[in-house]
């Protein structure tokens, strides 16, 4: 899957007794500086371009129940340099090829009062800083419980940020835009009832945060590679703006159980001068290791459709009945329920589904609620629900299976596990063997609700090593993964690839919860999809939900030409047209841009972005010459600038233009939108409008 080409020096200093260490960049713009305190604490500066970014900022780990934690009385015994640069090939993304190139200095560290060691691992790439704790095998540290991670990111002023709460649960929050210094003031209102018991500072946020200096230099806080660790959250002191991280707490409190020899997940700090650097940055994946799953051939990006839509509306129910059922050894009887008359997931309507896709050329059908338990889960904790092989009696999970594949059609089967991480394990043989025996080839993974057992957050540490079970044990059955509620992905779908899609963040659902914020994906790029791509399910054409749904007064606060861009702007191995059949019906010509684009790309262009405000990305397939560019923009109407030139020289193409209408607005006017043709070349620059809330899509395709 992939070629190397490395080329590596490694310089052993006799550094004993030396407190500094310098790393620059390969392209020289980054530099690095590592130094120990009069008292020994670890501390570590960059600079771009000679200007300082993170001013000198403290690491190590505080320990519990030990009064010698690895904060300081450290001397420098070994530095170790090395350049590594290679060229791999992912098994599906934003390019057929990424390069890793970065230099590298490994700093061992000796604790006086101790004598236990730890290496602290810097890679300076050409867009940024990673750095981690390595803890090597030793007969001073072994087994070792975190009572908090002390690294700390100094910034140089009062930064721009866009950022959401702290939330040990959640990451379904609105963005909020302010400067650091007002975070405390906002944070009150930036918490929403889908929000945790506030277990969190009110100066506390999640990452990837995006940032902005007075001076235009965009910075990006994150992490890279977590595994069996706590993720990170950065509480923030706003008098001098420095951040410390903020490990989230299992059920007793303490935020980690390591053991040595092991290693701590990658920091990230990615920083540009141009906003686009930011998105084309491929730092995290970098960071990851590479594929351990040797044959990827069953893996493939997936463009969908699905019973799901009517059902967030409220239109339709995932329950099969509205009574609730005997339980007996964990499985629910239904041999006697009352049918509700509004169950969505029935062989009859599914296969109208199966119909649709095969029609418009989509892979696969998504199918939620078609397993028994739903009503006796909701309102409910019980964390035997759920058997994930048990179908409702008006799904036939045999016919549908047989159905689809008449139709050259794929399922994706749901599983749904409420939150109950330890019954999912004990099912999850059986329910992959059955998905299996039935042709599923992949699952949508849920966590909605607490996680049981009681007291766990979906972020503390054994609840990742949950998700990520689940991810390695799915690739043993050859399926991909979709994971709703988990953990935000910090790049591990280089690593395992059948991790195919992610949520982790307020995705399209919660248009129909009373709507988002107009520019939300505008945002989304720089913060979420900074670790690995999103299942945001865009493609939504009937904006007002009571349309739907009488009972739903929501509106989804988009214009139609902007679902369409988020097909380009969103990027994932994994779309959904989301609608319901009969909204794509009414509107053919523009759903044709969605039958079209690609999810699987050969090269991506970043053309204009502004955090918060637009973003304009043009890319090409993988398996055709065709390219597409999608659009999506903030609160302020404008006109973009789409320069054609990423096109090949010499050649002519026609471009399919699905803009907003003159009179679009994602409040009054969101169904307005025109489709142009024109004659491009390599020279063409493109003028479009954009509404408020608006955005476009173009297809491109050379004429031959």
């Amino acid at each position: 899957m992939c070629k190397y080409f490395v080329s590596v020096i490694i310089a052993l200093l006799s550094v004993l007794g030396v407190s500094a260490q310098e790393l620059k960049s390969p392209n020289g713009n980054f530099k690095m500086i590592f130094s120990l305190a009069n008292d020994g604490t670890p501390l570590y500066q960059l600079f771009y371009k000679s200007k300082e970014v993170v001013k000198p900022s403290k690491l190590g780990l505080e320990l519990k129940n030990d009064k010698n934690s690895l904060l300081n009385n450290f001397k420098i015994t070994e530095a170790k340099e090395s350049v590594f640069n290679e060229i791999w090939k992912p098994v599906w993304g934003e390019e057929t090829a990424v390069q890793n190139h970065y230099n590298e200095l490994a700093i061992r560290l000796k604790q006086n009062t101790t004598d236990r060691d730890i290496i602290v691992k810097f890679r300076l790439f050409n867009d940024g800083l990673g750095f981690r704790y390595e803890f090597p095998e030793q007969k001073n540290l072994t087994y070792f419980v975190v009572k908090e991670e002390r690294t700390e990111f100094a910034m140089t002023g009062d930064h721009t940020a866009f950022w959401i709460p702290g939330d040990y649960d959640t990451q379904e929050y609105d963005y909020t835009e302010s400067k650091l210094s007002e975070i405390r003031g906002l944070f009150k209102k930036a918490v929403t009832d889908n929000a945790s018991q506030k277990q969190f500072s009110d100066t506390g946020v999640q990452t990837s945060l995006m940032m902005k200096t007075v001076d235009g230099l965009y910075i990006n806080i994150h992490e890279a590679a977590l595994i069996n660790y706590s993720c990170m959250h950065l509480n923030l002191d706003d008098k001098n703006f420095v951040f410390q991280s903020h490990l989230t707490p299992d059920a007793k409190g303490n935020k980690g159980h390591l053991q040595a020899p092991g290693v701590s997940p990658w920091r990230t700090i990615i920083v540009s001068p141009d906003a686009r650097d930011i998105l084309a940055s491929r730092m995290t994946l970098n960071l990851n290791e590479p594929s351990k799953i040797k044959d990827t051939s069953w893996i493939k990006p997936v463009k969908y459709v699905g019973v799901w839509w009517e059902m967030i509306t409220g239109k339709s129910s995932w329950a099969y009945t509205d009574e609730v059922p005997s339980v007996q050894l964990g499985i629910t009887d239904f041999s006697k329920a009352k049918p509700n008359g509004k169950h969505a997931a029935n062989t009859k309507h599914v296969k109208e589904y199966i119909d649709f896709a095969a029609l418009h050329g989509f892979d696969g059908v998504l199918v939620e609620g078609w397993n028994q338990g739903w009503e006796d889960w909701f309102g409910h904790e019980k964390d035997y629900v759920f058997d994930f092989v048990s179908p409702y009696p008006d799904f036939d999970v045999k016919a549908i299976h047989e159905y689809a594949k008449s139709k050259g059609v794929k399922m994706i089967m749901h599983h749904e596990t409420s939150g109950a991480t330890r019954n999912y394990e004990r099912h999850l043989d059986k329910a992959f063997q059955f998905m299996n025996d039935n042709g599923y080839e992949a699952a949508k993974t849920g966590y909605v609700g607490n996680i049981l057992p009681l007291g766990e957050h979906h972020y503390s540490q054994s609840i990742l090593n949950h998700y990520q079970y689940v991810v390695e044990k799915a690739a043993d059955y050859k399926i991909m993964i979709n994971a709703h509620e988990a953990v935000r992905p910090t790049g591990i779908c280089r690593t395992y690839p059948n991790m195919i899609g992610n949520e982790a963040a307020r995705g399209t659902e919660f248009q129909a919860f009373g709507g988002s914020k107009a520019n939300h994906t505008t945002i989304l790029p720089f913060t979420r999809l900074i670790g690995g791509p999103m299942d945001y399910t865009p493609g939504i054409f009937e904006m007002d939900i009571a349309k739907i749904n009488p009972g739903n007064n929501s509106h989804v606060n988009t214009t139609l030409a902007n679902q369409l861009g988020l097909y380009v702007v969103m990027y994932s191995p994994l779309q959904m047209a989301a609608d319901l059949p009969e909204n794509y019906n009414r509107f053919l010509d523009a759903f044709q841009f969605i039958k079209d684009v690609p999810v699987d790309w050969a090269t991506s262009k970043y053309l204009e972005a502004e955090p918060g405000y637009y973003l304009t990305i043009a890319r090409k397939d993988k398996n055709s010459n065709n390219w597409f560019v999608g659009n999506s923009n903030g609160y302020n109407a404008r006109t973009a600038t789409v320069n054609l030139d990423f096109l090949e020289k010499g050649k002519k193409y026609e471009a399919t233009i699905y803009a907003d209408a003159d009179n679009a607005d994602y409040k009054t006017n969101p169904q307005a939108y025109k489709i142009s043709k024109q004659k491009v070349t390599n020279k063409t620059k493109l003028l479009l409008k954009t509404a408020a809330g608006g955005g476009f899509g173009i297809s491109i395709k050379e004429i031959k």
